[in-house]
């Protein structure tokens, strides 16, 4: 089935859509999310992607992301998408929005208004879909900090955008 983005401009105005895949390849932009989820002890819900991704596999990055379809509102796409890759409902909210362009490894692009949810998730019980995530992991600020620095070849380049604007929002 094919998927189609909401294309926009760079203040996030609608100026069409396109089929996801070709938005990729001809770097048009498009509205996205990216949901950070915390557990009970504040540590950050990280997703490692899905080894079959069609880019940026196997690496670490926040809980979800996505993009709204057309005439869906990106809270819902956002929820949508947490149930789809992690099989979780969890409670959001928006707290940041951010405009990016990336040329990725396979000459396709991340070209995207990508507004930024944050949620609290204590559960801890999971159905993840192993066509979107190879492994989740709780990590606290601190170690997670340390980590992108230390290794930041092992995340998401979204990731590494995203992270130290919201963490100060954080407040934990």
């Amino acid at each position: 089935m094919e998927e189609y983005v909401i294309l926009v401009d760079q203040n996030d105005q609608e100026i069409g859509e396109m089929e996801k895949q070709e938005a990729h390849v001809l770097n048009k932009k498009h509205r996205a999310f990216s949901v950070f989820l915390l557990d009970e002890n504040n540590n950050f819900i990280l997703q490692q992607r899905a080894l079959s991704k069609y880019h940026s596999p196997g690496l670490w990055t926040n809980s979800c992301c996505g993009h709204p379809r057309p005439n869906e509102t990106t809270l819902n796409a956002a929820k949508r998408r947490t149930f789809e890759e992690m099989g979780i409902h969890v409670d959001i909210q928006e707290i940041l929005q951010i405009s990016y362009q990336e040329k990725l490894e396979n000459g396709l692009w991340e070209n995207e208004f990508d507004h930024i949810f944050i949620g609290k998730y204590t559960d801890n019980k999971f159905n993840l879909n192993p066509n979107e995530i190879k492994a989740i992991k709780n990590v606290n600020l601190v170690e997670l900090e340390m980590d992108v620095q230390n290794n930041p070849d092992q995340y998401t380049f979204w990731f590494k955008l995203i992270f130290p604007k919201i963490k100060d929002k954080l407040k934990i």
